[in-house]
């Protein structure tokens, strides 16, 4: 339970970078700038969230799967 709870809260805080993300680059985009510093360090979280609940749901699959005593 605790991996899920991992997971979710890894999960949250992306779906809000992945707004704002899109929010910067729609913006650089339609001004014909390069994507400003901010979307760098959000993308560099998104990854580290992103691979942690990866992991985390991985290892819940591996627990389903194999069943440990």
């Amino acid at each position: 339970m605790a991996l899920y709870l991992f997971a979710g809260a890894c999960w949250l805080p992306v779906v809000w970078m992945q707004i704002r993300m899109r929010a910067l680059a729609e913006a650089a985009a339609r001004d014909g700038a390069d994507l400003p510093p901010r979307y760098r360090h959000y993308r560099r979280w998104w990854v580290a969230l992103g691979a942690g609940a990866f992991v985390a749901l991985v290892i819940v699959f591996y627990l389903m799967v194999a069943k440990p005593a």
